[in-house]
């Protein structure tokens, strides 16, 4: 669900560019509290449009991270590791001052289309 003017992912031969996904419902347009739950949420966001696009999880070859608080690393460390198998894609992480809609996390790929 974007939040502005922009796509969700771009297509560039065979490579997937997302947007940075955060964690709205998108359905009912709801965000989950916990650091737990928001990174959850926006991990499934994000590979609902990797996978949309044709990208497998285990065909997704950078993410980046964005947290409101470095302090919740290992906590999201801890539900992102349930989304990839080894080896997993790279990873950068960085602490941002703010996310939009007030959330605590936002997250970004590239992948390569299944062929």
């Amino acid at each position: 669900m974007a939040v502005g003017p922009y796509s969700q992912a771009i297509v560039a031969g065979n490579l997937v560019f997302t947007a940075g996904e955060i964690p709205v419902d998108p359905q009912s347009g709801e965000i989950p509290e916990s650091i737990n739950d928001q990174v959850e949420l926006a991990m499934t966001n994000l590979l609902a449009v990797l996978n949309a696009a044709g990208v497998a999880n285990n065909r997704v070859t950078s993410v980046t991270v964005y947290l409101t608080d470095i302090g919740d690393f290992s906590a999201m460390n801890l539900v992102y590791a349930k989304y990839f198998e080894e080896p997993f894609p790279a990873r950068s992480c960085v602490e941002v001052s703010a996310l939009p809609k007030g959330v605590k996390i936002m997250v970004s790929a590239i992948g390569t289309k299944d062929q």
